[in-house]
């Protein structure tokens, strides 16, 4: 736990990507397998589901502190972290701190918490806070309650362990894919060298396109690039090996329970094949958009209706594995080849298709294309160079995304609450609205967006015209205008407005603008056909559109 707990202070105290690597691979290096494999699966973001009621952290930290409940609430507010909160409180502790293995720690301490109740949490809890100095206790309680952060990127720790390994970024990469056990077993077989994969349900690491920042013109010669509409659904990998299929969302989750249609019409496909692809919901050549995919993400159980409604394809648009060859070292115009045969063979009708490939002979016919986005259900285009390898992760130079612009809108601040975390004494977060009638109603929430000098500036402006409190939340005058910028918008029948967004950001602070000049819900309501959006059916629940933000405490 010791040599843990300096991972995670020199990781966070520094801001150098060459220093948080090297801090990476001499731990990787030094700790034994049981450890690391355990300190992989925190820092690549995996968490366990809620080991204690954040209700019952915040009564037993009033016991042990002896503050009062309402105090310790208040705390957290100053604070923006639970597990701060939960270390700065608690009394009395160990100078020493405690010389457990990280391992034995999370399995003996850590996990032994679901296997009792509430008053047996309570005393282990008690016992192991006991042990702990102050930096130990707060990365202990980020471990509890699912909260470890720390500033490093998966691809940062995939660097630092490859480097400890003496191996390439892309084999770490790919065998840290799937779903994987934080063994002693696992760790050994991560950073042997030579074929060590046991799982073959293992996808690939996902090879992720940049943001086009350039006219596609600079690209050079148009032929050298394939270009591909950019589908808006779930990136996915549809495997099959030794008579199994898998399929694969680019969070990592195993779906392929999720999509029985899908799985259904991959049945042909040959022994060692892995495709990329993207999943809609669609029907008749079209994408029903993304606001129907929506209600076929968090499904756990499938009823006629749903698979008739919002029948969901697979969009196959590479090939990373053909015979049970890796073939992602080909260049892009092969694979795209090797895609078209395999899917052609298929016949699996509408449920698995090749991506269109757009043809057009100079850049500037393309974005006349490209301007048809919108009415054709997509964000842009994709451009691809057909000599490309198939990289792993965010490599620029080959892949790009040419999106078209978001949509916009000025709305005004209603109500304003504190970040997290570093953020946890600036307001940050902003309720906006749109005006309905002579009301103003709630439509978005953004928390992103402004330069560190602009919130500064209206978390100043927050603190001085507070007109009411409602625990964190600030009610604040009618007068501050921001322009919002967001993917979608879809009808809701979970907010008062009836709408509601996708992906919300500030665009930037509309100083200029009135409040009465800010937008209507009547035209935002319109926005619903530009974008696609149709009202869920009568009795559908649809999912929120927007996370929402949850207590630590």
């Amino acid at each position: 736990m010791r040599r843990f707990t300096q991972l995670f202070i020199e990781l966070d105290a520094s801001n150098k990507t060459n220093e948080k690597v090297r801090v990476l691979r001499e731990y990787f290096q030094s700790a034994p397998p049981e450890d690391a494999a355990w300190t992989l699966w925190f820092l690549i973001g995996k968490r366990f589901p809620a080991l204690v009621r954040s209700k019952r952290l915040r009564e037993w930290t009033s016991d042990l502190s002896g503050y009062p409940d309402w105090l310790v609430a208040e705390c957290y507010e100053r604070v923006g972290d639970g597990a701060e909160t939960v270390a700065l409180l608690l009394p009395d502790a160990h100078p020493e701190g405690l010389d457990e293995p990280l391992h034995e720690l999370v399995q003996h301490r850590l996990l032994a918490l679901r296997d009792w109740d509430e008053a047996v949490q309570f005393q282990l809890l008690r016992e192991t806070w006991a042990q702990l100095d102050r930096q130990q206790m707060f990365v202990f309680n980020k471990m509890l309650t699912g909260a470890f952060r720390v500033g490093v990127s998966r691809a940062l720790v995939i660097r630092g362990v490859a480097e400890a390994a003496g191996l390439d970024r892309g084999t770490i990469a790919h065998r840290l894919m799937g779903d994987w056990q934080p063994s002693p077993h696992f760790f050994e077989r991560l950073i042997t060298k030579g074929e060590t994969d046991e799982d073959a349900s293992r996808p690939y690491p996902f090879y992720l396109a940049s943001p086009a920042d350039h006219p596609p013109t600079e690209l050079g010669e148009r032929a050298q690039w394939q270009v591909e509409w950019k589908w808006d659904g779930i990136r996915a990998q549809l495997i099959k090996r030794h008579g199994q299929l898998y399929l694969w969302s680019r969070g990592d989750e195993l779906v392929t329970e999720n999509y029985p249609e899908v799985v259904q019409a991959a049945a042909r496909l040959p022994n060692g094949t892995v495709l990329d692809g993207e999943l809609l919901c669609w029907r008749e050549g079209r994408p029903l958009g993304f606001n129907v995919m929506q209600t076929r993400i968090s499904r756990k159980r499938l009823n006629d209706r749903i698979l008739r409604d919002c029948p969901v394809s697979f969009l196959a648009y590479d090939c990373m594995e053909d015979d049970g060859q890796d073939i992602r070292a080909l260049p892009l115009r092969e694979r795209r080849a090797r895609l078209e045969r395999i899917v052609t063979g298929l016949g699996a009708g509408d449920r698995i298709v090749a991506s269109e490939v757009v043809e057009a002979d100079a850049w500037e016919a393309l974005e006349a294309l490209w301007q048809e986005s919108r009415a054709r259900g997509v964000e842009g285009f994709m451009l691809k160079g057909l000599d490309s390898p198939y990289e792993a992760g965010r490599v620029r130079g080959q892949w790009w995304k040419w999106k078209v612009a978001p949509f916009t809108a000025d709305l005004v601040m209603v109500y304003a609450q504190a970040g997290h975390g570093r953020r946890a004494s600036l307001f940050t977060d902003y309720t906006l609205a749109a005006w309905d009638g002579e009301e103003l109603v709630p439509v978005a929430k953004a928390y992103s967006g402004l330069t560190d000098a602009e919130i500064r500036e209206v978390d100043r402006w927050v603190k001085r015209h507070t007109l009411a409190k409602r625990g964190p939340v600030r009610t604040v005058p009618a007068e501050q205008v921001f322009e919002i910028a967001f993917e979608g918008i879809r009808a809701s029948t979970r907010h008062k407005s009836g709408v509601a967004f996708r992906f919300p950001r500030i665009n930037r602070w509309r100083r200029d603008k009135k409040p009465e000049e800010a937008e209507r819900l009547e035209t935002l309501k319109a926005m619903l056909l530009a974008d696609g959006a149709a009202p869920p059916e009568a009795g559908e629940s649809a999912p929120p559109a927007q996370p929402i933000q949850q207590e630590l405490m």
